[in-house]
């Protein structure tokens, strides 16, 4: 099933309601560019919500980026968003990108977790006609590896350097790029290596092998087991893991015939505490009773788990997520009771 929300007008006519028929509450919701998993997860979650009940109308703003998204959210401009474990340790430590924002800390207080999911994957992607055929052939190539500041830039940059020794700016050239500028920029073979991150088989991967033959960059199972702690361990941090890209699984545009190993990712969708427990409640009550049937007919959404989603991230639930996972007899781990 691809997602049907573009706005929360979609949803309305996907119910068949006129406008003005009720007053819904507007939910607001964003998520990182189209394409992502993020936004694939995040769009059919607001598209089967709105179709399941008529109390709530979840719209969707794909543009920004996560950390951004989630000071907006807890200043109450947002009410439910990307979140990360990783993300949110900064903020709530007033670390890295927020290192200059002192009203960080206080502001993590008010972000609650609704479900964590994959993220998936980073793909370092090249041509397979570009020479580029591992990791350490990317010296003095152009590298997209996020939008810079980003989360997604922060892990896939800390993978590199983990792995080759190499960082950006000093051995290879740092493409400066939004998510959807530096799609079009590689299918335009502006610069050479494109890392995004996505639930393997990834939409936008089966998208750019249709109309090119491409590889993907990474550890095979050899080096995996010959590295040293140091070169994995971005994937030892809470919110990230050694993931696996299975050869094959992108049909004959991706040539690697080995399964490629790489850093995963744990992002999550989470909602303001402030926000009521009953809205919060139904929302993911809708949200996890519609999901089996959209799961049967869109791959990526059948790594989006009751069990995953309250995995321990450092993010406590929010109140009302909680007590749906109670209500179903679910397990909340320690880490992800709700504050008390």
């Amino acid at each position: 099933m691809r997602p049907v929300l573009r706005t929360a007008a979609a949803g309305a006519l996907a119910l068949g309601i006129c406008a003005g028929a009720f007053a819904a509450e507007k939910i607001k919701m964003a998520t990182i560019a189209p394409g992502s998993s993020a936004y694939l997860v995040m769009t059919t979650m607001a598209s089967l919500v709105n179709q399941a009940q008529k109390d709530y109308e979840l719209s969707v703003d794909a543009t920004g980026a996560a950390t951004k998204h989630m000071i907006e959210m807890a200043r109450g401009q947002l009410d439910m968003v990307m979140v990360s474990p990783t993300i949110y340790a900064f903020m709530k430590n007033g670390t890295a990108m927020y290192k200059k924002l002192a009203a960080a800390p206080e502001l993590s207080k008010n972000i609650a977790l609704v479900y964590w999911f994959p993220y998936g994957a980073y793909h370092t992607i090249v041509y397979a006609d570009s020479g580029i055929e591992k990791l350490e052939d990317i010296r003095g190539k152009r590298v997209f590896l996020g939008p810079p500041g980003g989360g997604a830039w922060n892990a896939a940059m800390q993978w590199i350097k983990a792995t080759t020794g190499m960082e950006p700016g000093k051995d290879f050239e740092n493409v400066k790029a939004g998510w959807s500028a530096a799609l079009q920029g590689f299918q335009d073979r502006q610069f050479d290596v494109y890392v995004t991150g996505g639930i393997p088989p990834y939409p936008q991967v089966e998208q750019l092998a249709l109309t090119s033959k491409l590889r993907i960059i990474g550890l095979s199972k050899s080096q995996v087991d010959a590295a040293t702690p140091a070169q994995l361990a971005p994937t030892r941090v809470q919110g990230r893991q050694l993931d696996r890209i299975p050869a094959g699984i992108y049909g004959d545009g991706v040539v690697n015939k080995e399964d490629v190993y790489t850093l995963g990712s744990v992002v999550g969708v989470g909602a303001r505490l402030d926000l009521s427990e009953e809205t919060v409640y139904r929302i993911t009550k809708a949200f996890w009773e519609s999901l089996p049937d959209a799961a049967e007919k869109a791959t990526y959404m059948k790594r989006v788990t009751k069990e995953y989603a309250v995995r321990e991230g450092g993010l406590p639930l929010h109140p009302g997520a909680a007590r749906y996972y109670r209500e179903i007899g679910l397990d909340i781990p320690a880490g992800s009771m709700p504050r008390s």
